[in-house]
Formats: C-alpha cells, sequence, structure tokens
C-alpha cells in the first residue's frame, strides 16, 4: 500500500468527558467538522494540521495519523495487515522505531506478544526492500508506531506527539495527587475560563490548574518550548512547524485579569511557585499561603477552580467531611458574585451545603468524578446560593 498524500485522516487523543472540548479547540484553530467520539476526535488533515494541533492542543493527549484499519483476529491477519503499509517510505534508513499496543482481540490476549507480530511485520517489509533491518528503540525511537486493538480489529497508528501532550515539562513536583496537566486544562475550558475574569485556585496542591490557567490567559501554546515525534518522519517539513511556532508566538498576550493561588500548606506553595518558574508563567500568576477559609477573591465575577483532595482509602471520606464543609462555608460567606467549580471524585463529599446548578462528569484517570458548578449569590449564607434550576442528570 503506498503512503497517500495529505489530507489525512488524523486523530486526537484525550481523557473521556473531554472530546467535545478537544473538537472545539480544532475548530478554533481551523480545522473543518472534527468528529468527537469515545476517548479521541476525528478531524483530516496534513503536516500543518499536525503541527498546529501538537503545539496548541490544551486538553489533547496525543495526536495519531492511522495507517491501516482491518480484521484482527489473530497473528496472521495482524502480521498482514501491517505488512500491506509501506513502512519503507515512513521508517528512513538507520531510523529506529518502537511498538505500543492497546486494548486486546481474539487471539491476541496479550499487548506483548501483538507488539511483537507487528514488530516482525514491519522488519520483514523493509529487509525485503532495503535488504537490512532497522533497529528497534524502546526508550527513545525515531518512529512510534501505535495499536489500537479491540472487537477483533486493528488500527495502526503513527504517534505524532511521542511524550504525552500531558507533559509539559514544567512540573517540578507534583505532590501528592496531582492533575495531568491536559486534565487541569480541560477542566478551566469546560468552566469557560478564557483570561477574561479574575481567577483563583484556593487549594493549588502543585500549582497544576494556576500554570495552566496562565498559559491559557497569555495565550501561550502549551506546546511552544518542547519537541514532537513527527519531527523525526523522513517526510517532515520544518517550515511548517516553524510557520506554526510562529504564528503561536504572535498570539502571545498579557493576562487581562488576576491570577491567584493559594493553599495552606507552605510546601505546596513552594511547589506552585517552583512549577510556576518553570512554566515562565511566575509573572502572571500571584501565590499565598493561605487556608480555603481565609479565602480572597481577587477581583469581581471572579471564577473559581479547585480540586480538593477526594481520597481513596477507606476511612479517608469521614476525614474530609471537615474539609469539604469548610470549603462550603468559605463559598458561602467569603465568595459572593463568583462562580466556582470543584472536581469531586468522591460523591459522598459532594455536599458541602451549596446547590450545584450545573454536574459534568469526567475522569481523573481511572476516577469518575462530577465537575460540579456553584453560582454564589448575596445571600449565600441563608442558603441561597445556586439558586435556580439544578440539574439532575450528569453531562458527558
Amino acid at each position: 500500500m503506498a503512503f497517500p498524500s495529505p489530507p489525512w485522516d488524523l486523530a486526537a487523543t484525550c481523557s473521556l468527558g473531554f472530546e467535545e472540548t478537544v473538537a472545539e479547540e480544532l475548530r478554533a484553530l481551523g480545522v473543518d467538522n472534527p468528529v468527537p467520539r469515545r476517548g479521541s476526535v476525528a478531524f483530516r488533515g496534513g503536516l500543518r494540521e499536525i503541527c498546529s494541533a501538537n503545539l496548541s492542543l490544551r486538553t489533547a493527549i496525543r495526536i495519531f495519523l492511522p495507517l491501516a484499519k482491518g480484521p484482527a483476529a489473530g497473528r496472521r491477519s495482524l502480521y498482514e495487515l501491517t505488512a500491506g503499509i509501506s513502512w519503507e517510505n515512513l521508517i528512513a534508513p538507520g531510523a529506529t522505531f518502537a511498538v505500543a499496543v492497546v486494548g486486546r482481540a481474539p487471539g491476541l490476549e496479550h499487548s506483548g506478544f501483538s507488539a511483537l507480530v507487528v514488530k516482525d511485520a514491519i522488519v520483514d517489509r523493509i529487509r525485503g526492500h532495503r535488504g537490512n533491518r532497522p533497529d528497534v528503540d524502546r526508550r527513545k525511537p525515531d518512529v512510534g508506531v501505535h495499536v489500537h486493538l479491540a472487537s477483533g480489529r486493528a488500527t495502526i497508528s503513527l504517534d505524532a506527539t511521542g511524550e504525552p501532550l500531558s507533559h509539559r515539562g514544567y512540573r517540578y513536583s507534583g505532590g501528592d495527587a496531582p492533575l495531568a496537566e491536559t486534565l487541569a486544562a480541560g477542566l478551566l475550558l469546560l468552566a469557560g475560563y478564557d483570561g477574561s475574569r479574575p481567577f483563583l485556585d484556593p487549594m493549588c496542591g502543585s500549582g497544576t490548574l494556576a500554570a495552566e490557567a496562565a498559559l491559557i490567559a497569555s495565550r501561550t501554546a502549551p506546546g511552544l518550548r518542547r519537541s514532537f515525534a513527527f519531527e523525526r518522519w523522513p517526510f517532515h517539513d520544518p517550515a511548517e512547524l516553524d510557520a506554526a511556532r510562529h504564528q503561536a508566538a504572535r498570539q502571545r498576550r498579557e493576562p487581562p485579569q488576576p491570577i491567584v493561588a493559594s493553599d495552606l500548606d507552605g510546601r505546596a506553595v513552594a511547589r506552585t511557585r517552583k512549577n510556576l518558574e518553570r512554566a515562565g508563567m511566575t509573572r502572571y500568576c500571584r501565590v499565598f499561603r493561605r487556608s480555603v477559609t481565609a479565602l480572597e477573591l481577587p477581583g469581581p465575577d471572579t471564577l473559581i477552580v479547585t480540586n480538593p483532595p477526594y481520597g481513596e482509602r477507606i476511612g479517608d471520606t469521614e476525614q474530609l467531611r471537615p474539609l469539604y464543609k469548610e470549603i462550603g462555608d468559605a463559598l458561602k460567606s467569603r465568595a459572593a458574585g463568583a462562580t466556582a467549580w470543584l472536581l469531586v471524585g468522591n460523591r459522598e463529599l459532594a455536599a458541602i451545603g451549596l446547590r450545584a446548578s450545573r454536574r459534568i462528569r469526567v475522569f481523573n484517570g481511572p476516577i469518575e468524578c462530577r465537575f460540579l458548578r456553584f453560582d454564589l449569590y448575596e445571600g449565600s449564607l441563608k442558603g441561597e446560593a445556586g439558586v435556580g434550576k439544578e440539574r439532575t442528570e450528569d453531562e458527558g
């Protein structure tokens, strides 16, 4: 099978619950008709779209270029599907490759075995065309091959990203339970944050939400300072990436509203400051050591987004109830006029004395969470915050 010319069918993977968010990001980049699917968004494009997607998407995890789709009911069918791809045009002489497999299919129950089948097909195909075989490098391959198995079928793709887009490179220390950078950005985008209103995370932990808020508010492309797997493709055009970087850099600005992070834990404050420094966002954020009970809004119409601990061990729920009561009391007494969003991974802790006006189902890794919105009006101390019709069904 000859390698086709662009535009290609591409895919941006993401955490469950953020498919439409990624689609909106792609539309903002000028991509026509992105199609949300479970855990990914399909779209069409060429090298230009691959460059801009890797540079600028905040919520996607990886960008894939699918090469072949077909039956995979055992070793033979997977081998034949792989061997039909023109690997001699995709893996340059002297370049290394590696195969990653997710999922299972009949006769292909173990990912290691499936990866070996694909590797053998690639090696045999290239040896037949060149007379020598490419080497495998599992740590830092020049070309990453991704295989997805499900329902007796396989999708074989090139990994255009390499190191996941969630690895921004700024997090010096993640603390006990850090949010992935892509998840933090996705939560902010779900909350409607674009930098036009003051932002506060009163339980900042490692500062990921604050760093992502600063990246959004300053219109800084999250991938501006990193490299990508597609740069090692033999048909990569460096001019396309240079143009995409230049375009992304031109869009940067000073955030129009304050961005504030605070935490009672002095170690969390230190981590946040260090991570903001590594992200190049220090001058855009203010960081304080402060209890959530002493919550202070940085301005009118503040957007509050925070990820309080939700615990996973027996007894954690009862130990955390007082903290969640403090959060609710602080929002009621000190946050009139703000909008607050809480990521809650334990539904038993969601009762904070306020009524959620919106509930969105998202996943923090394997943990099913609810992202809860509270509209905080005057009179909140009397239980009137979040008045208006409450959504009873989960979104997403």
